[in-house]
């Protein structure tokens, strides 16, 4: 059966994902940092006849995504890796916590850059697979109170547009995704976001990102029609 790897699986957007590629039939990794809510994920998943595991690893530690992807690559047939888990912090730039600004490149980028190295030549050995990068919109326009976020995820959009090219003709299929912000408590703790509701459930976009796999970019406006 073939693997997908998730980051950030245990709430939000990479748990819908990974419920729905667990319907396709795909079997599934789940990382992320609380372990109470990837043990339901795991559960629900394996509730509706699917296979799930979870896969403890801290992605921004090199050391420590290299030797997990050494082992798993000797137990699973790895197909693919989404690239889901984020955080943010937002507020005016010159009044922003350095530890905040640590934690974003860390995870959002240097999470992201190293998870796919150390899966990346997997896929190339079979000519297969696919990485799928969790981008939003804050990788295609800046944003006021929201700089280094920004940042964050214009790296990534580099960074995905560059695979894309090198690898191009390998059978490596990359998508960034471009989503605008979700109906999740990821926008707790912001001033500037005053009310969610009428943003796009995560299940809604999980759904929106399925069915537009084809496409290199996939661009998800955050308001529902």
């Amino acid at each position: 059966m073939k693997t997908m790897i998730i980051t950030g699986a245990g709430s939000g957007l990479g748990k819908e994902l990974a419920h729905l590629f667990s319907q396709k039939g795909y079997h599934l990794l789940l990382t992320g940092r609380n372990f109470d809510k990837l043990t339901t994920t795991k559960a629900e998943i394996e509730a509706n006849g699917g296979s799930a595991d979870i896969l403890p690893i801290d992605i921004g530690d090199a050391k420590d995504v290299s030797k997990k992807a050494e082992e798993i690559s000797h137990t699973y047939n790895i197909y693919g890796l989404v690239n889901n888990a984020g955080v943010g912090h937002f507020g005016p730039f010159v009044e922003m916590d350095e530890h905040h600004i640590t934690e974003m490149i860390n995870t959002n980028v240097s999470g992201t850059i190293l998870m796919t190295k150390a899966i990346l030549p997997q896929l190339l050995k079979s000519s297969d697979g696919r990485i799928l990068n969790i981008v939003s919109t804050a990788g295609l326009r800046g944003k006021v109170n929201e700089a280094v976020y920004v940042a964050s995820k214009f790296a990534i959009r580099g960074f995905t547009e560059s695979l894309q090219k090198e690898y191009e003709g390998s059978g490596i299929k990359f998508n960034a995704v471009y989503m605008g912000g979700m109906d999740t408590p990821f926008w707790d703790n912001s001033d500037h976001v005053k009310d969610t509701s009428l943003f796009r459930s995560p299940r809604e976009v999980a759904e929106m990102i399925i069915e537009q796999m084809d496409q290199d970019s996939i661009i998800i406006e955050s308001k529902k029609s």
